[in-house]
């Protein structure tokens, strides 16, 4: 417990799956959570919850691929909490399609919410850690994806890889302008999340097959990610920035 004591944290795509599960535990663990999703009656029942329990939280409807709804929810937070210490770009999207069949505007749909989204969200998280004065952690939700390829993911595969390599990018910025920012990529493998339930008409004949692909013979759970968050948002990771946290089960070892 209290292993985010006293930190202000943003998680985008609260509102259910990874970032609602994150919110959870950040507020279990004793930080301020700012929750943002495009879902307004699911993003504010996360909150709810975390107050039940306690806890402080606040809800702001935020399309992650506007820039101008970036400005309004950091503006939001700093001038409801006076400061910022973890953001966590959870915020995503899947469309299937292979490089010759998906269509552009599918690409163009999962870019602006997938990189350019996570793009605003270390652009204006840094800003706003900055403003607070204080030490910061980001943390970007790539993918096992964002590691090794899928044939019909093609643009899905490209929005993680980007993430991963922005990440790296954003860290070294950080670290060379001595920001006291670290900036860190989590690789999750298949969680039984909404997004992942919601990708086949046959839920579990999808299940089982998506366990097959992972040694430990299970799927992920949101906690299994959330853990992983609160590590790389707590002062115990202060030596770890531009590095990948794969969580995924040994999938990727294979």
């Amino acid at each position: 417990m209290n292993r985010l004591k006293d930190k202000v944290a943003l998680v985008t795509g609260g509102a259910m799956g990874l970032g609602r599960a994150m919110a959870l535990m950040f507020a279990r663990e004793g930080a301020t959570l700012v929750v943002t999703d495009m879902r307004d009656a699911d993003g504010g029942g996360t909150v709810s919850e975390i107050e039940k329990a306690g806890g402080t939280g606040r809800f702001f409807h935020h399309d992650v691929s506007s820039e101008d709804d970036w400005r309004k929810v950091i503006d939001g937070m700093l001038a409801a909490f006076g400061r910022l210490e973890v953001v966590v770009n959870n915020a995503g999207i899947a469309i299937a399609g292979n490089a010759e069949d998906a269509s552009f505007a599918d690409w163009r749909k999962l870019m602006s919410i997938n990189l350019d989204g996570v793009f605003l969200g270390v652009k204006y998280g840094i800003r706003g850690i900055k403003q607070g004065k204080q030490a910061g952690s980001i943390i970007n939700l790539s993918s096992i994806e964002g590691l090794v390829g899928d044939p019909d993911l093609a643009a899905y595969n490209a929005s993680k890889g980007g993430v991963r390599l922005l990440t790296k990018s954003a860290a070294l910025h950080c670290a060379k302008t001595g920001t006291g920012i670290r900036v860190n990529s989590i690789h999750p493998g298949f969680i039984w999340t909404p997004m992942v339930q919601n990708s086949a008409s046959d839920a579990e004949e999808r299940k089982k097959a998506l366990i097959a692909l992972h040694p430990v013979g299970r799927l992920g759970e949101p906690d299994d990610i959330a853990w992983g968050a609160v590590y790389l948002a707590s002062d115990e990771s202060k030596f770890v920035t531009g590095s990948e946290l794969v969580i995924d089960g040994g999938y990727t070892a294979q």
